[in-house]
This record gives structure tokens, C-alpha cells and sequence, in this order.
């Protein structure tokens, strides 16, 4: 949590700058757009609002939409063998130390006590405010039992003719109160119409038409759902000067556009006397108490605006409602295409979502196989183009690579030439290692056997964050993201999917990476693991061990015959014992239920 808040404080940065361009073309184009087009400009404003609370950094509708029908296209369980906690079989039992995946414990930070404090004041503010909405639902409780139903006949024919001179079919009710000073519409589901009972006795009725009219606008143009997510920003950004002052702008502009609908509606003859039975009820009219409810009332200010946009109101042309439409669509598009910045997730996403038009792609139940574990198993046909997936959500989840990145750190090195496929040894330092394996010299070979981590740390470190960080762009390695560490890859700052594992492994199987052949070639080699019949498995695991457990397990590779190729990517997850064996150990027993590894 602590993060999240660091995290929503930097995006409320950049929503300031977006609320200063939204407001800037709502200024410079206030000529073309109509009130109401000005008024339904700031929902803009919302979708931004809602941005840094969702955790996907680009969104795409089309993709979505594919995604949502292919995704679920087709469902297909397998019959499979229970696990045993024994070793896989007899076919592994001479292998070398690749099923032990070697790794080396890390810890994991702390959050900020900075943090923490922003964000247990953040919540603080927020039930303050919700205190206030409390204080406001009892008050208008408290209104709608002491009201009384309208029983003026004039009045209530003259409400009747209003709602027929709206279309409106829908009863609302209209209730007189002396708890009121100004008339208010509250409600969403059963909306409410209540009128202080000094207007029913102390104008006549000409005016009291305009406030009926003014009021069911409101029902019209859901002011009140409005009123509803204007009170929810409220209390999320309760901190947000920017935030609030744009609020109070919206608020402004639907009363504006009321008025606008409300001339539509009367035509421009009436214009007069609209505005000065507006200008009649601004010294007694004033904002009602309640934070769930739209009225006519407002501050002298905003009677000013609005009386002002009266006096100047002509009824728009086909042309001029045209360009407005064309205008807001193309502002709309152009804001919402750089909303991915205001992403709480954007400086560390933590999910990717595919685009799946150009496969198939179906999900598959194997929950069975993995026990108490959080996984996910994605398997791709080569052949057929075909994605199975068990466990859509946790594919879609990025998380540390761990050993999984050490095919593309070898990769890395031969394009730089730090290593050759011929002359790939590399001195062991001499530091003491935790692990036997570790502690003399290395080729790819033995180093990507024993997953040993200062042999690919020493091809990081001669290639360098820049080249590294520039690679990863190139291949698309997940959220792309490495801290200034040497072990970025390990729990730390770089995060893939399965989903992404296993595209990015067919990537490098095709070499649609353009990379040198040759090196492609070394990097396959060394993490060939056996030749069973006509399959040969080639694989990598990954285990991240936190604070001495290991709560993070990986195999990825894929298993080659002469008539295909099947790509995999299998990940596990718990707080102790999700290795990197045990998910090999799950993926092969899935592999040979499906009949692809006999």
C-alpha cells in the first residue's frame, strides 16, 4: 500500500497537466462548442479520475472484445496421473544439476514508512469526507419525512404540462418542505422533487414553471448519477486542489448547460424572462445542504455565468453542432490516448493483456495438478497457432523471471561478443558460493546446467544497464524495467507473464530477433536437457527465494520432433516450496497427459 500511494502521488502530477489541457481547449473552443458540449467535455474527466485505480497500463477496445470471445472460445480438461513428491522418472534420474536450480536467497524491502503515513493519510481524508456524506444523507433523510406531497392544484397541473412539455412519461413526485431554500431534485433511483413552500406562496406561477422545468432537466441529463461520482472524486482526491477546482467548474457547467436545455426547450422569445425570473430568486436562493441533490440555487458568481449565458443564449445550427461533435470527439480521443501515463501500474506494471486476433487461444482446467499452488500453465501448438492457457488471470501476471532471464543475458552477451559460442568460459572469482557448482570455471553450458548467477552477472556487467535496458525494448522482455542491481532479475524490478514467456521464447525459437544464427543456436544448446524418442525437451528453470523461501517457481522451454514444436511456460506460486523443480516436475506430467512427452 505503501507503494500504491508513491505510486497515485506522482500520477496526480500528471492529472493536474490533464485537467490544464482539458479546461485550456474547453476555454479556446468555447465558441464553437455549445454549453451543453462544454459541460459533457469535463466526463473526460472522469475516465481520468478513474485511471490510476486501474491496473492495466494500455487498453485497447477492439483487443479486448477479441480477447474476451477467444479467450473462452473452448474449454478442455485432461486426464492426468496424481503428483508424488518423488522424482520425475528414471528418464531424469542422470541429468545434471539443472533440476536443482541453484539460487540464492533475497530480501524483500520493507515499504517506506513515508508511505505508509501518506497513505494512512489519504485514508483518513477519506473517512472524514465519507463523515460529511453520512452527515448529508441524514439531513436529506430528515427532509423527506417532515416534506409533504404537493397538493396545490395549480401548481400541480402546471408540473403536469411540464413533464409532457419534456417528454417525460415518469411520475415524479413533488414534495413542498419549509427545511429548504432553494428547490432540488434528489435521487437516482426514485427521484424527488422538492420545492421550499415561500415559492409556491410568493411568486407566480410563470416563474415557478421555469424552476419545474429547470428541475426535471436535471432528471433528464442523470444529474443525479452525476452528483453521485462528483461526491466519489471528492473523497478520493480529497488532497487534489486541481482536482476540486475542476469540480466545482462541472458543477457550474450543469446548471449552465440546465439552463441552455431549458431555453431549447422554451426557444429564444423566453429568454428574457427566464433570466429574470433567475435573477428574481438569486437573492434568495443559495445552495442546497445536501451533497446528493442538483437544484437551481448557486453562489452570486454562478448566478452571474449563468444569467450571462442566458442573455447571450442563440439556438445552435445543424453546422455548429457538427463541428462541435467533430471537436469533442477528437479531443476526446487525443486525451485518452496519453492516459496510459496516469496509470498507477505505468512505472511498474504489473499486468499485460494479449491481443489474441492472430491465434487461437482457449483455456484448459488443470487446477488438480497444482495442489495448494497459485499457477498457471500456458502451452502453445507451433503447428496449429494454438494458445492453451489454465488460469487466464495468473498468465496475464507479471512477476519476477528469476533463472528464466538467463537465456536472453547468454543472448545478450554472444551478440556483444563477451562470450562466443567456441570460447564461452568465463574464471570463476574465486568468492566463496553457497553452492559447489558455483565455484569454478564456467562455460554457457555449465553455467546454464548449474543456473549459476555470477557467470551471466559478469556478462551484465560488461555489457552495462544502457545495453541491457536497450535489448529488452528490442524483444519486448515484459515490463522492460531493470534497477541499477545486478540481480534486477531476481524478485526485483523486472517482471514477465507466462503469457509473455512463452511468446517471447517462440521469438527466440523462429529468431525473429534477427539475431546472429549462430548464437541462437549456442543458447539452445545450452539448455537442452534430453532426447526421448523422437522429442527433444529444452528447458530453464527459475526459482525466486524470498527471505529463505522459495515462493516463486519457473520452467519455461519447449519440446522439438520432427512434425512440430510446443512452447511452455509453467509458473507456481506459495509462501515456501514453489521451486523451479517443482514446476518442472508439474509441467512434464502435464506434457505426457497431453501426449506431447512420452
Amino acid at each position: 500500500m505503501a507503494d500504491f500511494m508513491i505510486r497515485f502521488l506522482l500520477s496526480n502530477l500528471f492529472l493536474g497537466i490533464f485537467i490544464g489541457i482539458l479546461a485550456f481547449c474547453k476555454w479556446i473552443f468555447r465558441r464553437t462548442l455549445s454549453s451543453q458540449m462544454q459541460y459533457h467535455l469535463w466526463f473526460l474527466l472522469f475516465f481520468f479520475l478513474l485511471v490510476p485505480f486501474v491496473p492495466v497500463c494500455s487498453f485497447s477496445l477492439p483487443a479486448q472484445i477479441s480477447s474476451f470471445f477467444s479467450t473462452f472460445s473452448s474449454q478442455k480438461g485432461f486426464a492426468h496421473h496424481p503428483l508424488t513428491d518423488s522424482p520425475l522418472s528414471s528418464t531424469f534420474s542422470n541429468t545434471s544439476e539443472w533440476m536443482n536450480d541453484f539460487t540464492i536467497s533475497m530480501s524483500r524491502q520493507v515499504p517506506s514508512i513515508a508511505g505508509q503515513i501518506l497513505f494512512l493519510l489519504w485514508c483518513t481524508g477519506i473517512g472524514i469526507m465519507f463523515i460529511f456524506f453520512i452527515r448529508s444523507v441524514r439531513q436529506l433523510y430528515h427532509l423527506s419525512s417532515t416534506a409533504l406531497p404537493l397538493e396545490n392544484a395549480e401548481i400541480s397541473s402546471l408540473y403536469i404540462s411540464c413533464l409532457k412539455e419534456l417528454g417525460i412519461t415518469r411520475n415524479i413526485p413533488v414534495y413542498t418542505t419549509a427545511f429548504l431554500p432553494s428547490p432540488a431534485i434528489t435521487g437516482i433511483f426514485q427521484p424527488r422533487i422538492y420545492l421550499p413552500l415561500r415559492l409556491i406562496s410568493g411568486y407566480p406561477h410563470s416563474a415557478l414553471r421555469y424552476i419545474l422545468l429547470h428541475e426535471l432537466q436535471h432528471y433528464r441529463q442523470k444529474d443525479g448519477l452525476l452528483n453521485l461520482f462528483l461526491n466519489i472524486f471528492c473523497a478520493l482526491y480529497w488532497f487534489n486542489p486541481a482536482v476540486w477546482y475542476v469540480l466545482h467548474e462541472i458543477r457550474i457547467d450543469r446548471e449552465i448547460a440546465c439552463d441552455t436545455s431549458v431555453l431549447e426547450t422554451l426557444g429564444e422569445t423566453s429568454c428574457q424572462e427566464y433570466g429574470a425570473a433567475l435573477i428574481n430568486f438569486a437573492e434568495t436562493l443559495s445552495h442546497t445542504p445536501f451533497s446528493f441533490s442538483v437544484g437551481l440555487g448557486g453562489s452570486m458568481p454562478q448566478m452571474k455565468r449563468r444569467i450571462l449565458n442566458i442573455a447571450s443564449y442563440q439556438a445552435p445550427t445543424q453546422w455548429k453542432k457538427a463541428k462541435g461533435y467533430a471537436l469533442v470527439l477528437v479531443i476526446s480521443l487525443l486525451l485518452i490516448s496519453m492516459s496510459p501515463v496516469l496509470s498507477m501500474q505505468a512505472a511498474k506494471e504489473t499486468s499485460f493483456r494479449p491481443d489474441p486476433s492472430d491465434s487461437i487461444v482457449s483455456t484448459i482446467d488443470l487446477s488438480s495438478y497444482f495442489r495448494d499452488y497459485e499457477g498457471t500453465f500456458v502451452l502453445y501448438d507451433l503447428q496449429k497457432d494454438h494458445y492453451q492457457i489454465y488460469h487466464p488471470e495468473q498468465a496475464y501476471k507479471r512477476i519476477s523471471p528469476d533463472s528464466t532471464y538467463k537465456l536472453y543475458s547468454a543472448l545478450f552477451g554472444l551478440e556483444e561478443k563477451i562470450i562466443t559460442p567456441k570460447d564461452s568460459m568465463i574464471p570463476w572469482d574465486h568468492n566463496h558460493y553457497p553452492f559447489d557448482a558455483w565455484n569454478k570455471n564456467h562455460t554457457l553450458d555449465s553455467a546454464m546446467s548449474a543456473s549459476v548467477n555470477w557467470y551471466f552477472q559478469t556478462i551484465d556487467k560488461k555489457l552495462g544497464h544502457g545495453k541491457i535496458r536497450s535489448y529488452l525494448q528490442q524483444i519486448h522482455y515484459g515490463n522492460e524495467s531493470i534497477d541499477q542491481s545486478d540481480s534486477y532479475w531476481m524478485e526485483s524490478s523486472l517482471k514477465i507473464s507466462a503469457f509473455e514467456q512463452v511468446s517471447l521464447l517462440t521469438d527466440f525459437y523462429q529468431n525473429t530477433f534477427a539475431f546472429n544464427p549462430e548464437h541462437i543456436a549456442a543458447v539452445k544448446d545450452s539448455i537442452r536437457l534430453i532426447t526421448h524418442g523422437k522429442n527433444t525437451l529444452y528447458g530453464k528453470t527459475g526459482t525466486g527465494n524470498v527471505n529463505g523461501q522459495n515462493v516463486n517457481g519457473w520452467f519455461i522451454g519447449y519440446i522439438e520432433n520432427s512434425q512440430n514444436t510446443y512452447l511452455f511456460a509453467t509458473n507456481i506460486q506459495a509462501e515456501q516450496q514453489a521451486s523451479g523443480s517443482t514446476a518442472s516436475q508439474i509441467t512434464l506430467d502435464l506434457l505426457e497427459d497431453m501426449g506431447i512427452w512420452n
